[in-house]
């Protein structure tokens, strides 16, 4: 033994992570070097004879390297890879181009068809876990909305810009006011029962119900603020639509700006071809911004009506159309006491890029 080989060996036996086969294998040869026979070498270690016998053998031959696990030959491989590349390949294809009648494969339907092709067919279990191996989920799906507006990214670039205090490659001022307005409409008034919850049960709500109603909830984001001006309406129509504009006008945050920025879709309220020119006639320093059709994600009102529904509305009952009202406009109220901005992070340059995605997407 070297000096380099003792210093190797003592180091293996002080590490506290060390495989613990390594740390036995390396204490016999240290035993072995100390001048102890095998005898004594197998009762302080508690092995057999042959044991140590077999370690101080490697180690004589092959220093070090005896010390190492030879590999095992093990039993052949049953499937090769070109087994495995079909049900890969199976897996990656739509269910359609077989003509199965179903939308997603599972682990299960898979094995059923390559059961057809391969013979011996891997188990069920054996295929699932090739598909963990390969990050193959043919049993998901994710969904994605192809622009239908020609010009989408030209549209929806400003209204990023605006959420990012940018206008005409210029920085908003703090007279400057952008407000994002959209309406819930067709919100139906529904009583049901429902019990509170309790110690390990939750609140329970009746499926059933009986409506009582319907009524529209239009409202306007303040973005710099995170107040909310809102109305319920019994139609969502241009001439409400108006009057919702009027009313957030007389806020003083809008009385006092500058420039006022109309972030909208194109509803039949507040289509481009009426509400823009609308908003000039009344206002001089309102600028129109729409939305790209099929683009509402992009309005922050979204993100409360979000909220509204969730917290106020979900599960609720409404035994009339003035209590569902009443339930709107509270919540109005009560977010307004601590209003909070939304933290919008999304930027025109992400929009251009998921541009970019979309088409290896489709």
């Amino acid at each position: 033994m070297t000096a380099q080989d003792r210093a190797d060996l003592e180091a293996v036996t002080r590490k506290a992570t060390s495989p613990q086969r390594e740390v036995f294998r390396a204490r016999i040869i240290l035993l072995a070097a100390a001048g102890l026979n095998n005898s004594e070498i197998a009762r302080k270690l508690q092995c057999t004879r042959k044991t140590v016998r077999k370690w101080r053998g490697r180690f004589a031959k092959k220093c070090r390297a005896g010390l190492i696990d030879e590999p095992r030959p093990g039993c052949p491989p049953t499937y090769d890879d070109i087994d495995r590349a079909v049900i890969t390949a199976l897996a990656c294809e739509l269910p359609s181009t077989r003509q199965l009648p179903l939308s997603r494969l599972s682990s299960g339907d898979i094995h059923a068809e390559v059961s057809r092709e391969l013979n011996p067919c891997p188990s069920q279990a054996t295929i699932a876990a090739w598909l963990a191996q390969a990050a193959i989920r043919p049993w998901t799906y994710a969904t994605w909305v192809t622009p239908r507006d020609p010009h989408f990214e030209q549209k929806a670039a400003p209204v990023l810009d605006l959420y990012n205090g940018l206008w005409n490659g210029e920085e908003l001022t703090e007279y400057d006011v952008v407000i994002c307005a959209d309406e819930k409409t067709g919100l139906q008034a529904r009583s049901r029962r429902r019990t509170p919850p309790g110690p390990h049960t939750v609140t329970h709500v009746e499926h059933q119900y009986e409506r009582h109603g319907t009524c529209s909830y239009q409202a306007a984001l303040i973005v710099g603020t995170g107040e909310i001006v809102g109305q319920c309406v019994d139609r969502n129509t241009r001439a409400n639509f108006e009057t919702l504009v009027e009313t957030v006008m007389t806020h003083p945050i809008c009385r006092a700006a500058d420039r006022v920025f109309w972030i909208t879709d194109n509803g039949g309220a507040h289509h481009p071809n009426t509400f823009t020119w609308w908003l000039k006639q009344q206002y001089r320093n309102v600028e129109g911004v729409h939305l790209p059709t099929g683009a509402s994600w992009l309005n922050q009102i979204e993100l409360y009506f979000s909220v509204l529904s969730r917290k106020a509305l979900a599960g609720e009952s409404f035994a009339s159309v003035s209590t569902l009202r009443d339930r709107l406009m509270g919540f109005e109220d009560r977010w307004n006491r601590a209003p909070t901005p939304i933290d919008w992070s999304y930027t025109s340059e992400q929009l251009a890029q998921l541009m970019e995605d979309l088409p290896a997407i489709a």
